[in-house]
């Protein structure tokens, strides 16, 4: 998927191997540039000669074929969330999505309706003011989730999608204005890109609050809100919900790691500074996207047709999977 707001670019990585790719990884300087969509798979596992199928994130020459793509994709993680426990409190949660035709439009879950059977056309379609649009659902969208996602949106025209939901972990974790230690392979996905907003203000109603947020994310993945949860953003709506997930567990094994390590009156072993870095800067746009596709197929199967596993439109990228279940 080439996001419409962004300019996008290949990497060559596509036939590297393993030990190929971490060699240019630990050559590279700096991170992922936010104004492009950073292409390129998963590392081969060796020299390979005959083709394979690779799970690819596609492309569109339709911005309606993509839009759909988008709606289909957003319904779809909205589900994984409900699925996992993310939508039991309340109306609290919501997950954006930027609107390839309208890049200053996003999509939302309508307030107050299940995670676990939202469909595609479920999907509220609102513009910066937080008007709701004939194109989309005619349903009320969470004031809350509007605030937040909004102000995101806006200073960070390379956001596609953001999601925010309450968890147990999260809730427990944000009360102690810290940020997540790279005690596991996972965290080092959040190693120095992720920050803190500590200054809550209570229920995010102002749009003031919302843009206070948007500047303590800054240039990176997530924020963990002081006393209220996290919020994570990415250029797809499979990352920004596979890097929810994956921060709520990382934060779940701190606290975890936390205690027994108090227990036993010594402290967590960190991954060094370095290794931190390179593990992070493995993962492309594209590589975060496809860490959800089995949790996207998932929630397909067990939707019992409600959807599907194309759109419609999509080039490339879906060679792994069968046309039909």
């Amino acid at each position: 998927m080439a996001p419409s707001a962004i300019e996008t670019v290949t990497q060559p990585i596509d036939q590297l191997t393993g030990d190929e790719r971490a060699r240019q990884l630990r050559k590279t300087v700096g991170d992922r540039p936010l104004d492009q969509f950073t292409y390129g798979p998963h590392p081969i596992s060796g020299a390979q000669v005959d083709p394979v199928k690779q799970v690819r994130i596609p492309t569109f020459s339709n911005p309606l074929d993509e839009r759909a793509f988008r709606k289909l994709h957003a319904a779809a993680c909205i589900r994984w969330l409900g699925l996992n426990g993310y939508n039991n409190e309340g109306a609290g949660g919501h997950v954006t999505v930027r609107d390839p035709i309208k890049p200053d439009h996003f999509w939302i879950n309508p307030f107050c309706k299940s995670f676990k059977y939202i469909k595609p056309e479920d999907l509220c379609l609102v513009n910066e003011e937080g008007i709701v649009q004939p194109e989309g659902n005619m349903h009320a969208i969470n004031p809350a989730g509007f605030s937040i996602h909004a102000a995101v949106h806006q200073a960070r025209p390379d956001v596609i999608a953001a999601v925010h939901c309450h968890s147990l972990p999260t809730k427990a974790f944000s009360a102690l204005g810290c940020k997540l230690e790279p005690i596991n392979q996972d965290a080092c996905r959040f190693y120095n890109d992720h920050a803190v907003y500590d200054d809550f203000g209570g229920i995010v109603l102002a749009h003031e609050e919302g843009r206070r947020i948007a500047e303590a994310i800054g240039n990176k993945k997530a924020v963990i809100l002081q006393n209220h949860g996290i919020l994570t953003v990415a250029k797809s709506v499979d990352a920004a919900t596979y890097l929810f997930g994956a921060m709520d567990r990382c934060i779940e094994a701190q606290l975890m790691a936390d205690a027994a390590a108090g227990a036993r009156g010594t402290e967590t072993i960190k991954i060094g500074h370095e290794e931190a870095e390179y593990t992070r800067r493995v993962y492309t746009d594209e590589m975060e996207y496809n860490m959800f596709q089995s949790q996207f197929e998932d929630v397909v199967r067990e939707s019992r047709g409600e959807l599907s596993m194309l759109s419609g439109g999509e080039r490339n990228g879906y060679d792994a999977f069968p046309r039909a279940w």
